[in-house]
C-alpha cells in the first residue's frame, strides 16, 4: 500500500508596510522579495577599496550594503562613495545624531540609527531630514546597547528590552511624521533574537531586518545565523536579512542565499551532496567542492545532486533536475529523473556540466 503524506506549506509572509528606496527601486515589505544585505569592512576614507568591495558584493548577489560612518571626516568620503556605488548604501550611525543628518545630506538613501546610543530627543530632527530626502531609516538595536531604563526594568540582554527599545524609537519617528522605517533587533544569541522578533511581529507592521549579530567565523556564524534567521523565516517573519560573519563580506552573501534557498524563498542553483561514509567508493569530497565552485558562477534555477554510493545516491539524483551518482570508479548521470549515461570517474564533472550546457543554459 502506498502511503501519502500531506504537504505542510510554509505560512504566508507576515504583512508589513511598504518601505521603499525609491531611487533604487528597492522595496522592503511582505509584497517584495526578501533582500540580502552585507556590510563593508573598509574604512570610509578608503574610497576605492569600498567601491571594489561593493562591486564584488553586487556580483555575489547582494542587494544593498552598509558602511560605517564613525566621524565627520567620513562624510565627504561617503558622499563620493554614494555617487559611484553599484549598490544602494546604508550609513551606519552611532552616538552622534549630526552624523545621521550629514549622511542624509551626502545622499545616502538609507541610514541605520541605534536608539541605544543616540539621543532620542534628536530623532524628530533626523525624521524630518530623512523625509525631505526621501530616505529610509533602519532602527537597529543590539543587545549590547539596550536603553538603560529598559535594561533595568527587564534585565540585561532581555528579548523584551531589545524589542521595546526598537519599538519606542520607531514610535518617536512616527510621531514626527516619518513612516519609512525598517526595524532590526540583534543579539549574538539566536534564541534571544527569535523571541524579540516574534514580539515585535505581533506589535507592529514594520518590515523586519533579520540577523544574529557577532555570530562568529564562517562555520560557527553560519550555523547560528541559520538557526536564528531560518527559524523566523519559516514562520513568515522577515523582509531582509544579513548573515554577520567574521570573514570576507562576500561570504555573507553566499550564506544568506543558501539559507533563503533552503526554505524555497529564493531561486538559484542548489547543490545536494551526500555526507560520505564507509560505502563511498569514489573521491566525492574533492569532486563536490569543484562542482560547487563552478555552480556558484551560474545564474540558473536548478537542483543538482552529487552522490557517492549506490544506497541513496540514485534516488536522490533522480529527485533533482540532474545529477551524478558514483560507485566503483564510475558515475551514472541523471537528467530529470532518468539515467542518460555512464562515465568513468575522471569524466564525471565535465559530463555533468555538458548536461547543464545542453539542457539548462538554453532554457535560461
Amino acid at each position: 500500500m502506498q502511503i501519502s503524506f500531506p504537504e505542510f506549506p510554509m505560512p504566508p509572509r507576515r504583512h508589513t508596510r511598504r518601505v521603499r528606496m525609491t531611487r533604487y527601486d528597492l522595496e522592503f515589505s511582505s509584497d517584495a522579495a526578501i533582500s540580502i544585505q552585507s556590510m563593508n569592512n573598509c574604512p570610509a576614507s578608503d574610497i576605492e577599496a569600498n567601491l571594489d568591495q561593493l562591486a564584488r558584493l553586487k556580483a555575489a548577489g547582494c542587494d544593498l550594503s552598509r558602511i560605517a560612518v564613525p566621524d565627520r571626516a567620513s562624510l565627504s568620503s561617503l558622499e563620493r562613495i554614494v555617487a559611484r556605488s553599484p549598490l544602494p548604501l546604508v550609513a551606519d550611525i552611532h552616538f552622534d545624531a549630526n552624523l545621521a543628518l550629514g549622511a542624509l545630506e551626502a545622499g545616502c538613501p538609507k541610514i541605520r540609527i541605534n536608539p541605544g546610543n543616540i539621543r532620542l530627543d534628536k530623532l524628530e530632527e533626523i525624521a524630518k531630514k530623512a523625509k525631505s530626502c526621501g530616505a529610509v531609516i533602519r532602527v537597529g538595536v543590539n543587545s549590547g546597547s539596550i536603553r538603560p531604563a529598559l535594561r533595568r526594568e527587564y534585565g540585561a540582554f532581555s528579548a523584551i528590552a531589545l524589542a521595546r527599545t526598537g519599538l519606542e524609537a520607531a514610535e518617536r519617528l512616527e510621531f514626527a511624521g516619518f513612516d519609512q522605517i525598517v526595524l532590526s533587533l540583534k543579539s549574538s544569541d539566536p534564541w534571544t533574537c527569535i523571541q524579540a522578533y516574534r514580539y515585535v511581529a505581533d506589535h507592529c507592521d514594520y518590515p523586519l531586518h533579520l540577523g544574529v549579530t557577532e555570530a562568529g567565523t564562517v562555520n560557527e556564524g553560519l550555523a547560528r545565523s541559520a538557526v536564528g534567521i531560518g527559524c523566523l523565516l519559516s514562520e513568515g517573519i522577515g523582509d531582509t536579512v544579513r548573515v554577520s560573519l567574521t570573514a570576507d563580506p562576500v561570504e555573507e552573501i553566499r550564506a544568506a542565499k543558501a539559507i533563503l534557498k533552503s526554505l524555497h524563498l529564493r531561486q538559484g542553483v542548489e547543490l545536494v551532496s551526500c555526507p560520505t561514509c564507509g560505502r563511498t567508493e569514489v573521491k566525492l569530497s574533492e569532486l563536490a567542492g569543484r562542482i560547487e565552485a563552478r555552480l556558484s558562477e551560474l545564474d540558473l534555477n536548478i537542483r543538482v545532486a552529487v552522490m557517492g554510493c549506490r544506497v541513496n545516491g540514485p534516488g536522490e539524483a533522480r529527485d533533482c533536475d540532474l545529477g551524478i551518482a558514483g560507485g566503483q570508479g564510475e558515475y551514472l548521470l541523471f537528467l530529470r529523473g532518468e539515467v542518460v549515461s555512464k562515465v568513468p570517474e575522471a569524466e564525471a564533472e565535465d559530463a555533468l556540466f555538458r548536461l547543464i550546457d545542453e539542457h539548462f543554459r538554453k532554457e535560461a
